[in-house]
């Protein structure tokens, strides 16, 4: 499997891919390995985590290159998740202990009663490549200090990196039968969903979620999917400082070349202050410098693949010829790599495919709207349920407007956000199940209720 620098279309490595002989080791590998590893104490397990955690922090330059080289996500932005990962081992060593320590819940006579949280067993992790540390650490670090095998199958954009994970679990402790990388694109991932594990757990797009749940819907085992998003954002009329949260509003739809499930796609204004907030938005976006992703000055960089370059145009060329209006942006450049030019569309409407369809790319709608009654409808009116925000001087009208959104987070006067102290879920296409908080610690374990009655 070849290895394509986005941002120069060169090939920079190449990678042997598994098949189903290859998997069914690994699988075996595994299984022997779970057993001992979830006998091993808690603090043992989190003191490998801990130390693959320091082993990464030391090595912060050449990993972020390593992202940055095959994803194409700018180096500033490469660095900036592997530090901000860490705050997943923070939270084990913080919370793991007691969420997965058994519960006494009677010792009256004549039945003590109490639960225990037992590992899955072998789990399978299907991750994403647009945030592979983060979205990673959110799955295999979490099973495995909860005393789980994973045998993780990265991204195929993000392939280098996921190999960087297997070498450096492997120098913190955690044995070799406990972690196995996959390596292949979407027929090694199929193959997955046809081996004997206890669970699967999924970042990535609807169409391929949906897939992986119809496929091993009759196993009945754990499946868990972290979907896609198209995140409203509305900004209020009582807002104090337009140009400060135009500011936001644009690295929320744009950092990381909004190539985010949580990135804002599309934005509401009240419209007495429209006008404003656009010429305040597109002046911060036009300051955006895109280009060589090596640049520690670059903010946007080349799009991870190719055929979403198509993909983004169809959205920018169906709103324009619908009746919006474009500000900035609009198209590909010319030369080697995927880059596309960040892009504000304004004067847009739900019929436009901007604001119904998931883009994943630098480019947004915004679109007036008279009241927060019409906001509402219309930032409920879209498949997903991932995030909404609502900038606003006052939280009281601000929660009015979030409490109705059918959405596993909401924000206020922030965007783009995800803290492992809470809970990050899907709701509708966006998917199922929960990462982080004290759900995400149990999500890779299951209870063992006891009646013990005293002879």
């Amino acid at each position: 499997m070849q290895i394509i620098n986005p941002a120069t279309e060169e090939i920079i490595d190449s990678l042997e891919m598994d098949v189903q002989e290859s998997l069914m080791a690994k699988l075996e590998t595994l299984k022997e390995g779970q057993r001992s590893w979830s006998n091993q104490p808690l603090a043992h397990r989190l003191k490998c985590i801990t130390r693959f955690g320091e082993l990464v922090q030391e090595n912060t330059a050449e990993l972020a290159a390593i992202m940055t080289a095959e994803t194409g996500k700018p180096i500033q932005q490469s660095i900036n998740e592997i530090q901000g990962a860490q705050n997943r081992i923070d939270h084990l060593n913080k919370y793991a202990e007691q969420y997965l320590a058994d519960e006494v819940l009677s010792e009256q006579a004549p039945i003590d009663e109490k639960i225990t949280y037992e590992p899955l067993g072998v789990i399978v992790n299907i991750s994403a490549w647009n945030f592979p540390y983060n979205v990673g650490y959110n799955i295999f670090l979490y099973a495995l200090v909860a005393g789980n095998a994973v045998l993780y199958k990265p991204s195929e954009y993000a392939s280098l990196t996921g190999k960087q994970f297997e070498k450096y679990l492997w120098l913190a402790g955690i044995p070799k039968n406990v972690f196995q990388c996959v390596i292949g694109a979407k027929e090694v991932g199929q193959c997955l969903l046809s081996l004997d594990v206890q669970g699967y757990f999924f970042t990535g797009s609807y169409a391929t979620g949906r897939e992986i749940a119809k496929t091993v819907a009759h196993k009945l085992l754990p499946v868990q999917l972290e979907l896609g998003g198209k995140d409203p954002l509305y900004v209020m009329d009582d807002i104090q400082d337009i140009k400060l949260n135009a500011i936001n509003a644009a690295e929320g739809a744009f950092y990381n070349n909004g190539q985010s499930c949580c990135a804002v796609e599309r934005i509401y204004v009240a419209a007495n202050i429209y006008d404003s907030f656009v010429e305040a938005f597109v002046n911060e976006v036009k300051t955006y410098e895109i280009g060589d992703p090596t640049n520690m000055n670059t903010f946007i960089g080349p799009l991870t693949r190719k055929q979403q370059l198509k993909v983004l145009d169809t959205q920018v060329q169906d709103a324009i010829s619908k009746g919006a209006e474009l500000k900035c942006g609009g198209k590909m450049l010319d030369g080697d790599g995927y880059f596309y030019e960040p892009t504000v569309l304004v004067n847009t409407n739900h019929a436009m495919k901007i604001m119904q369809e998931e883009s994943f790319g630098p480019i947004v709608g915004i679109q007036k709207v008279a009241n927060d009654e019409e906001a509402i409808e219309l930032m409920l009116d879209t498949e997903y349920g991932l995030t909404a925000a609502v900038f606003s001087n006052s939280y009281d009208r601000a929660a009015e407007v979030l409490k109705k959104m059918n959405t596993g987070t909401v924000y206020w006067n922030c965007c783009d956000r995800v803290s492992p102290e809470l809970p990050w879920s899907g709701r509708k296409n966006s998917g199922f199940g929960s990462t982080l908080s004290s759900q995400g610690i149990r999500a890779f374990v299951q209870p063992k209720a006891h009646h013990m009655k005293k002879a």
